[in-house]
């Protein structure tokens, strides 16, 4: 183990979403809604959900992604140290979900494995904290995920319509690596959380403070459904996400001409556009994907910049900030040259 700071890089990107395409018409056997209204308050067109019979898991979903990030970046399964699993809808309630992930990618060696539950902001927490073990020379290459599966636990009911609407499944991997040039990789990271505010976008159960933990009450009357208090949500999310992306700009001694890609969470369209034009970001210089994926959380960001990688908007040597926020509340950047 060595003491010399290092700077950390993306070596490879990968993403896979469910085959299933469920549209905006499709959800009209569950709630009274069409697709001008889904488009005009979300931005979302269609979302990808696991099949209805079941069998996939979140884990299953990060093996695809995290196949193709290795081979993009070059990497034997056997070289990775280490794994950062980011989600909120894991495999069981333990242990956590990367450990079932380790297990299906066969690593050769015990490597250790994180989960983080960040919600919106799970993937830029963990790509700084796959950063600080890089940068301390503790590993040499880790494995970030980011995976959720919503479809399996969305509020079915006419009452779940507004969040029911907004989310899909899907997982995105970076493979980290060392840095061979000091002016490429990740320049910094920016964490941000504040719990005043939670309740404003939750599930309330389960909960270790009720006995038994949830109950048939609980789902009868709907506790185990995400609940959101949206004005709420995009009052925060349109202050916060400028506060995050303008911490990295001054810490970096940046400008908005020196950033070439935001890679945002793809929550709402509404609100990436609204933060886009409050800043004065041109339109070219951020990308969006919810209107083919959904709110798919933890693999948004990593989803979006693949996305963007593979339609050329992002190349070696760009200046990146991937943005994000979410629930908790927690808010966040990370600022890099890819």
């Amino acid at each position: 183990m060595t003491t010399t700071l290092r700077r950390s890089r993306i070596l490879g990107m990968g993403s896979y979403v469910p085959e299933r395409v469920v549209t905006n018409d499709d959800l009209k056997e569950w709630y009274d809604t069409n697709h001008e209204w889904i488009v005009e308050r979300t931005g979302i067109v269609e979302r990808r959900w696991i099949a209805e019979e079941g069998g996939e898991t979140n884990s299953d979903l990060a093996v695809h992604a995290a196949k193709a990030a290795l081979e993009d970046a070059g990497v034997d399964k056997d070289e990775i140290d280490m794994v950062i699993y980011a989600t909120m809808t894991p495999d069981h309630a333990f242990p956590g979900t990367g450990v079932f992930f380790q297990r299906k990618m066969g690593f050769s060696k015990p490597i250790p494995c994180l989960d983080i539950r960040q919600q919106c902001t799970a993937f830029v927490y963990a790509m700084s904290i796959a950063d600080q073990f890089i940068r301390t020379g503790m590993y040499d290459k880790i494995l970030v995920v980011g995976a959720e599966i919503h479809s399996t636990g969305i509020d079915r009911r006419p009452e779940g319509r507004d969040v029911g609407v907004l989310f899909g499944d899907g997982a995105g991997v970076a493979v980290l690596g060392v840095s061979d040039d000091p002016d490429v990789g990740l320049m910094s990271s920016h964490l941000y959380a504040d719990g005043k505010d939670a309740e404003i976008l939750w599930i309330e159960a389960e909960s270790c403070s009720n006995h038994p933990r949830i109950s048939h009450e609980d789902i009868d009357e709907g506790r185990v459904f995400p609940k959101m208090e949206g004005r709420k949500v995009f009052k925060n999310a349109v202050t916060r996400l400028p506060q995050a992306m303008m911490a990295g700009m001054q810490e970096n001694k940046l400008t908005l001409d020196d950033v070439d890609m935001v890679i945002p969470h793809q929550a709402n369209l509404r609100i990436n556009e609204f933060v886009a034009k409050s800043i004065g970001l041109p339109p070219e210089k951020i990308h969006n994907t919810i209107h083919k994926f959904g709110n798919t959380t933890a693999g948004s960001i990593p989803m979006c910049m693949v996305d963007a990688l593979q339609e050329g908007k992002i190349k070696r040597g760009d200046l990146v900030c991937m943005l994000a926020f979410g629930a908790g509340l927690t808010w966040g950047s990370v600022f890099l040259r890819y």
